[in-house]
C-alpha cells in the first residue's frame, strides 16, 4: 500500500546492532527501520509510552495518533479507511 501513501517505520528496542540488522534481512523487511540500540530506554518508545511489544501506532498526515495496537483485519481496515480519505 506504499504507492497509496502508506509509510511504515519500524522502531527497534534491540541492544545489539548486528542482531537487529540480521533480523531485518532475514525477515525481508523493506520499510524504514530505526533504533538507538537502547532497549527500553529508546526515546521514541518513551515518547509513545510503549510498555510492551509489539506496539503499533497509526499516525495521520499531521503526525497525530489516530489508532494504536490494532492487529490483523482491524489494522488493515483502519489503514484502508485512512488511505481512502
Amino acid at each position: 500500500m506504499h504507492s497509496k501513501g502508506l509509510n511504515i517505520i519500524g522502531v527497534s528496542l534491540d541492544k545489539e546492532k548486528s542482531k537487529w540488522t540480521e533480523a531485518i534481512a532475514k525477515d525481508g523487511l523493506t520499510w524504514t527501520h530505526v533504533s538507538n540500540l537502547k532497549f527500553w530506554d529508546e526515546p521514541i518508545a518513551k515518547q509513545y509510552n510503549v510498555e510492551s511489544i509489539p506496539a503499533t501506532f497509526i499516525l495521520d498526515a499531521s503526525g497525530k495518533v489516530v489508532a494504536q495496537d490494532l492487529r490483523g483485519p482491524e489494522l488493515r481496515a483502519k489503514i484502508l479507511e485512512l488511505l481512502a480519505k
